[in-house]
């Protein structure tokens, strides 16, 4: 990022000079590449510092904030803080609208509409992998349901020797599926 750093009124030491730097390091971490230029004015009304700080991001948006206290330091900082702000809302946006976008174009496919005399496809199962099925008390199907990375368990009841299905349900809770005797 470009960084130009100019003082009214007064002449911009090399300490200021890092302080805004260090500042702006900041700024830079959270916007990454985004952030194009960096224009920092540092002026003296009286006994009050003031440092407004101009940031260029891509896409034409301009971050700007105006920090005034009685020690430079402290201006710089309450600037960098208030155009950090105005950046992350900026990324907040950025990555919404990414995901809106994939959303809208998922929806976009989903309202295709069919024709009448257009078949449909038939359903297709995908297998996912073949699991021994285990002679397991419910107990231990639902250890083993927790420690799976799959949402079900197949396992033989132990007391039974019947099939049965552990499964996660969409709200969290743990749901079971016996066959009919």
């Amino acid at each position: 990022m470009k960084l130009i750093v100019t003082g009214r009124h007064l002449t911009v030491s090399p300490a200021a000079h890092d302080q805004v730097e260090r500042q702006l390091r900041r700024l830079e971490r959270l916007l990454g590449d985004s952030a194009l230029s960096a224009q920092c004015i540092l002026s003296r009304e009286g006994l009050e510092h003031t440092c407004e700080l101009t940031i260029h991001a891509r896409g034409d948006h301009t971050l700007y904030a105006k920090g005034k206290h009685g020690r430079l330091q402290q201006a710089v900082s309450g600037a960098a803080q208030k155009v950090g702000q105005q950046a992350q809302k900026l990324k907040d946006k950025w990555k919404s609208r990414r995901k809106g976008a994939t959303a809208a174009a998922g929806r976009r496919s989903a309202t295709v509409t069919v024709e009448p005399e257009a078949a449909a496809p038939k359903a297709r199962g995908v297998r996912s992998r073949a699991n021994a099925v285990k002679p397991l008390t419910l107990d231990d199907a639902v250890l083993a349901l927790e420690s799976s990375r799959d949402g079900v368990v197949v396992f033989r009841q132990a007391d039974t020797g019947g099939v049965a299905i552990v499964y996660r349900r969409p709200d969290g809770r743990v749901g079971l599926v016996e066959p009919e005797a």
